[in-house]
């Protein structure tokens, strides 16, 4: 059998000694990013640690919940809706941003999606734990306007652009190069698979398709599998 301090004891115990606080409080500086073990982050109360490890508790820190995100993720193409939550991980986090706020394991725990993509597109998703923007997203579900870039063969003619017209999308031509086009779409409440039934009925090919905005909200410069808060100014 292995002896005790072997195994060591539960971080969260540690630190609720060290600190003369409840075994609650303690998990709450550790899921706040306010312990280091041995100079490092620890994030999980669970973990377990030894008599001769040090534990250090950051000066001032509170023991209060973490408070709910919203992440948004440029889901690359080719990877289903269903499995993109498995990006939301701390080396995904967009590099600008990773200066200026602190990931916690928290902020990716019970995510709800809600913007799915089409497993063939790529593009802005939403996650979110905050009860307001599910219910805005939700609410404002058939008024949101998406814009979604779409690469699809071959020219688009006059004719072919006036029946996209009459579609309930506005559709413009961005860039055409050799062989493709580049077409922009701006679709208030779309839903998967949406689009591509537009340019099916038009009897365009489609290449190549990604998100770059929600509402009020871009894809803002992620690269595919890349990650971000949303910001406390920012509104969909």
């Amino acid at each position: 059998m292995k002896d005790a301090d072997d195994e060591g004891i539960r971080l969260a115990k540690r630190v609720a000694a060290l600190a003369a606080c409840s075994r609650r409080e303690a998990e709450l500086l550790i899921e706040n990013g306010a312990v280091r073990v041995d100079g490092a982050p620890a994030l999980l109360p669970q973990s377990r640690v030894h008599a001769h490890q040090k534990v250090e508790i950051e000066a001032g820190a509170r023991p209060e919940p973490v408070l709910p995100v919203t992440l948004l993720l440029h889901k690359p193409p080719g990877t289903p809706t269903a499995q993109a939550h498995r990006l939301l991980v701390a080396a995904g986090h967009h590099e600008p941003e990773r200066a200026g706020l602190r990931f916690l394991p928290r902020h990716v725990a019970a995510q709800r999606l809600m913007t799915p993509l089409e497993t063939g597109a790529g593009g802005l998703v939403v996650y979110t734990q905050e009860f307001r923007i599910e219910r805005k997203l939700q609410e404002d579900a058939g008024i949101l306007e998406h814009e979604v870039m779409v690469d699809v063969s071959g020219a688009v003619e006059p004719e072919i652009l006036a029946r996209l017209e009459r579609s309930p999308a506005r559709v413009s031509i961005g860039q055409q190069g050799e062989g493709r086009t580049g077409l922009r779409f701006a679709l208030k409440g779309a839903q998967p698979g949406q689009i591509a039934h537009i340019c099916d009925a038009a009897g365009l090919q489609i290449l190549a398709m990604k998100r770059i905005r929600i509402g009020r909200v871009p894809l803002s410069g992620l690269l595919p599998g890349q990650w971000r808060y949303l910001g406390p100014h920012e509104r969909f």
